[in-house]
């Protein structure tokens, strides 16, 4: 049997157990075919290690993240191919470190919206407009968004049911500015096409569901047109760090009106999808304006009772 008919009994096993493996899944039929291709019936630790440090222009996390793909697979294949040589962990050293997102200013996300207007295609210009406005308004992740369906968008009550991570739902109040916009984006995608070929919420020309890979090649496009580029040093914009945007405004509004943040924190978990406060922590670094509000709040002794996030764990 091929390595890909072996890639494919997998994927299929860990989608029965409820894994999606969207992107694992795209890696390890890449990995299959090269192994194919080479004439390889099992894998080695060797094909494995020349895989996974393939791409040159790629961190390496990177890297390592491409082989704990193939590790998993090769833990199930050796069960049915005694010879499959399963990759030890530690192969690959890479420190763990979460860049630092970049912060979108008012006006940088206007000019982003307006360049997405320029696209020659209406529909495709409409809904990505529309996509950059509800994540820059909302906070949710990009594949929540083009996972949307037209059922999940309540506008007469200004509602959306989110499914994140691991499909949980959450249900998301919108300002009245962003059901504004939703309608007219509803109206010009109905006009532009009204048949549909699913139920998607956000769509594409022929009717189709906005893909992830379009969306991120677009809004690269968008950048550049827009004349927004990362500081000497660090990584490139990214339509995700939208999402950082919101959580740090949300934060310094709440510091500039005197809340209690840490005993708010929870509420803003909740509506960014997170498990937990702690999971939110890592959206309140590396960003002047808000760093300044928390010194401030320590060193104030009216905020004694009003322990700010900044030495937080």
């Amino acid at each position: 049997m091929s390595i890909q008919a072996r890639v494919e009994e997998y994927v299929a096993m860990r989608r029965t157990l409820g894994f999606k493996l969207v992107g694992d899944a795209r890696l390890l039929r890449e990995f299959a075919q090269q192994l194919d291709r080479n004439g390889q019936s099992t894998v080695t630790v060797a094909a494995a290690l020349a895989w996974a440090t393939q791409p040159q222009d790629v961190t390496p996390s990177h890297w390592r993240r491409r082989l704990d793909v193939v590790r998993c697979f090769t833990r199930h294949l050796n069960t049915l191919d005694p010879r499959c040589e399963i990759p030890p962990p530690g192969l690959l050293f890479a420190r763990t470190h979460r860049p630092t997102p970049y912060h979108y200013t008012a006006e940088e996300i206007a000019a982003l919206v307006h360049a997405a207007g320029t696209i020659t295609a209406p529909l495709p210009a409409a809904t990505i407009q529309a996509v950059i406005g509800l994540i820059a308004a909302s906070g949710i992740r990009l594949g929540e968004a083009l996972a949307l369906d037209r059922g999940d968008v309540d506008l007469q009550a200004g509602i959306l049911t989110v499914t994140g991570k691991n499909d949980t739902t959450r249900l998301l109040p919108l300002h009245y500015s962003t059901v504004a916009m939703l309608t007219r984006y509803t109206t010009r995608r109905d006009i532009l096409c009204p048949a549909p070929a699913c139920s998607a919420f956000f769509i594409t020309t022929t009717g189709h569901r906005l893909q992830q890979r379009w969306a991120q090649q677009t809004f690269a496009k968008l950048l550049t047109q827009s004349g927004i580029h990362a500081p000497a040093g660090r990584r490139r914009p990214r339509i995700h760090d939208l999402r950082h945007t919101f959580a740090v405004n949300v934060l310094i509004g709440w510091y500039q009106s005197g809340v209690d943040v840490q005993a708010h924190l929870p509420i803003l978990s909740t509506f960014l999808g997170h498990t937990s406060p702690e999971a939110t922590y890592w959206y309140l670094q590396a960003t002047p304006q808000l760093l300044a509000l928390a010194a401030d709040r320590l060193s104030d002794p009216r905020s004694a009772n009003q322990p700010a996030i900044l030495g937080a764990r």
